[in-house]
């Protein structure tokens, strides 16, 4: 059994499949690993190029099609063996060498993820590093989790924080804060970046806004996924509040002998009192679906790091 499971997703990669798997090998001398290799949907010579150069350490999980990278890394988590996760991108400028330092500050400091924060990133500052800060800056400051560098995907966990990340759509980008969500404690080390030699990106500046749509559901996740009233609720009173103010004020003016049906205030009324109750219908929806996901596959809404017995740690 492996210790660690190396996950790397490639999407026409083919130049860079030899060098990648002789740095891997070369770097990470003296560790039981096994490289968990997912092709997602390569188009030119990638798949050749990996079974070609594999060996008893390698394995490769070919997708039927491109699913995008999250959905990548989950089939390669779910095909790993290890009782790590190291996530490596398949276009070498990650470097293997930052993997050894970061098992072990996992281990010895019983973090449950660490996080690479790529120090000197060698990539063009206003398509790649300037969109990347800004984005940064933005996910800590509405996640709360502050981490310096959401783009790396050199990251390296415990088994049971990768199988629960519930990578969908395009989420790869905040499994910190996924990982935040199951109580996770996450520290980040400062690692090597390459330039690109072969191939080409695959990201582009218009990923900005899948990013920021993506942000929008991992606020509402961290802090009213188990509370969805909170949110739609607060949304609907305030609304409704408004709404029926506003209507009292309008139904005075209208006793009072004025005109009031060519006033937009009237419309504005009508609309956040009709918006008001839909608000709180989705927060009541909202709710039983919560239950419902929860006791229908007798989920618990809680988490257990580690149990003890007097002063012995029991694992579950």
């Amino acid at each position: 059994m492996p210790e660690l499971s190396i996950i790397i997703t490639v999407l026409n990669e083919e130049q860079n499949i030899k060098p990648l798997f002789d740095s891997i090998k070369n770097k990470l001398v003296g560790i039981n690993y096994e490289i968990i290799i997912v092709d997602d949907g390569s188009t030119d010579e990638s798949k050749k190029q990996i079974l070609e150069h594999s060996n008893e350490r390698i394995h490769l999980v070919e997708l039927r099609k491109n699913y995008g990278q999250s959905n990548a890394m989950t089939a390669g988590i779910d095909h790993s063996k290890g009782n790590y996760i190291a996530l490596l991108d398949g276009d070498l400028q990650n470097d293997p060498a930052d993997i050894p330092p970061m098992l072990a500050l996992l281990k010895e400091e019983d973090w449950d993820m660490v996080a690479g924060n790529r120090k000197n990133r060698k990539d063009g500052f206003f398509l790649r590093k300037l969109p990347s800060k800004i984005a940064n800056a933005l996910i800590r400051k509405m996640t709360g989790v502050y981490i310096k560098d959401y783009g790396c995907t050199l990251k390296i966990f415990k088994r049971e924080i990768a199988q629960e990340l519930g990578l969908y759509g395009e989420l790869h980008r905040f499994i910190p804060v996924l990982a935040k969500l199951q109580g996770a404690r996450i520290t980040q080390i400062d690692v090597n970046h390459f330039p690109r030699r072969f191939g080409k990106s695959k990201y582009g500046i218009t990923r900005t806004f899948k990013v920021l749509s993506d942000l929008m559901l991992m606020v509402f996740m961290r802090l009213y996924l188990q509370k969805p009233m909170h949110l739609f609720g607060t949304i609907g009173f305030l609304s409704f509040g408004i709404g029926v103010l506003i209507n009292i004020y309008l139904l005075v003016l209208k006793l009072s002998g004025q005109d009031i049906w060519n006033r937009p205030l009237l419309m504005l009324g009508v609309i956040l009192f009709l918006g008001g109750i839909q608000f709180i219908t989705i927060g009541i929806l909202a709710e039983i679906n919560m239950r419902t996901y929860f006791e229908s596959q007798q989920k618990k809404t809680y988490l257990v790091r580690k149990f003890y017995s007097g002063s012995k740690e029991i694992r579950n």
